[in-house]
């Protein structure tokens, strides 16, 4: 909800009042001589590239978890198939804007300004999407970690687009920097070893590291938590069923030595990471919201048009086919998903948004006219979640999902 509302109130904000709007978001509460490798310390950038990073960490723990034994992606040849659809969720948008392109602009001198948008549609916004898949499918449904895994792979490969398609000529790429996010990576697993149970001693060293090596590099900081949060120690749903099961069917002999390990781990270091911030982070998503969503209504056009069917109809065909060949070629699905769950997941992932309109103001500069109608596009994908609402109700997605769900030992409700 905090999510929602932060679109609702960053669209009216920056419609009714463009200029305050913008003055508030790039405001900058340590004065104008404060910079972050080359990025002014502005609300915007503090949000964006500093906050985000506990989102994407909790992402990355239930993608973590969706791989261990017991979990919906593992054997790990399971996740080759949700990568593989990340692949479709890419070039099927992408294609379909060359050809809408081609079509509308073909020939032309703007053709080739209006074609330097093909990346747009190619984003995912991670955290909408998880949201509208925890409403259509059920938070337990495979799913939502399959849909979970295809967005943060697929915004990874948009960060690697914007460096290589549209680097920044003030702030160019340096790799030797993400020797610092390996470092960060190598800090976290040796206290790991040293079975240090305090999660903030892992984030503020490794993690750390992290933002510096990928800040220092020139990539998008707010992915730092992603490659440290999967070393975090934890247990598998395996352990925990084997816990809750002895827990809950006691008897006077002694309990096996792994449940009693694995309800001991019940709070883990990965779950209390997740405890901790998930109520500030649910909160801080309105923030978020309201510094990205505010694009003023004033510009719609072709692109516009262009933006919005490629990221609903170019990923919802890309993904389900893309995925759909992974699977005829022997890498399965999750168990409880099928083609007309592969359908909607790929609606879904059509949900551009924040990540979208953050890609739009790198393929457009601040003078084309293009900008603005490409941010538009991004906006009206929210129109997605109605659509995989309305396909989850037609295919019964939810209900199957659940039934499906509630059959295994670990589920919680």
């Amino acid at each position: 909800m905090p999510l929602i509302i932060g679109v609702v109130l960053g669209l009216i904000a920056a419609n009714v009042n463009h200029h305050w709007y913008e003055t508030l978001v790039d405001f900058h509460p340590l004065g104008h001589g404060a910079y972050v490798f080359g990025h002014p310390l502005t609300i915007h950038f503090i949000i964006n590239g500093m906050f985000m990073c506990l989102f994407f960490g909790i992402a990355a723990k239930e993608i973590t978890e969706s791989t261990l034994p017991g979990g919906v992606l593992n054997p790990l040849r399971r996740a080759i198939n949700p990568l593989v659809g990340t692949l479709g969720g890419v070039f099927g948008p992408v294609g379909l804007y060359f050809l809408m392109a081609w079509i509308f602009y073909g020939g032309s001198e703007v053709f080739g300004a209006v074609a330097n948008g093909w990346a747009i549609p190619t984003a995912t916004d991670i955290a909408l999407a998880w949201l509208v898949a925890r409403v259509v499918f059920g938070p337990l449904h495979p799913a939502v970690n399959f849909l979970l895994l295809l967005a943060v792979v697929d915004d990874a490969i948009g960060l690697v687009i914007i460096a290589v398609f549209y680097p920044d000529p003030h702030h160019p790429v340096e790799p030797l920097w993400l020797l610092a996010t390996v470092g960060g990576m190598a800090v976290v697993y040796i206290l790991r070893r040293l079975r240090v149970r305090w999660w903030p001693v892992y984030i503020l060293t490794g993690g750390s590291l992290s933002w510096v090596g990928l800040a220092g590099a020139g990539v998008e900081p707010a992915l730092a938590l992603a490659p440290i949060v999967p070393f975090l120690p934890h247990v598998s749903h395996n352990a925990e069923a084997e816990a809750e099961h002895d827990h809950t069917h006691t008897s006077m002999s002694a309990p096996h030595p792994r449940a009693t390990d694995a309800h001991h781990e019940g709070h883990s270091v990965l779950e209390q990471f997740e405890h901790h911030l998930k109520m500030f982070v649910d909160f801080g998503l309105f923030f978020f919201a309201f510094a990205n969503a505010g694009v003023p209504f004033s510009s719609i056009g072709l692109v516009t048009m262009m933006v919005l069917v490629s990221l609903i109809v170019g990923k919802g065909i890309g993904v389900a086919l893309f995925s759909w060949a992974a699977e005829r070629a022997g890498f399965p699905l999750p168990d409880g998903m099928g083609v007309r769950h592969l359908v909607v997941t790929g609606v879904i992932a059509g949900l551009g948004l924040t990540v979208a309109l953050f890609v739009a103001g790198k393929a457009f500069p601040g003078d084309s006219p293009f900008q603005e109608p490409g941010k538009m596009g991004a906006v009206f994908s929210i129109v997605a979640a109605l659509v995989a609402y309305v396909l989850g109700k037609v295919l019964h997605v939810r209900q199957e999902g659940l039934r499906m769900r509630l059959r295994l030992p670990w589920s919680r409700g």
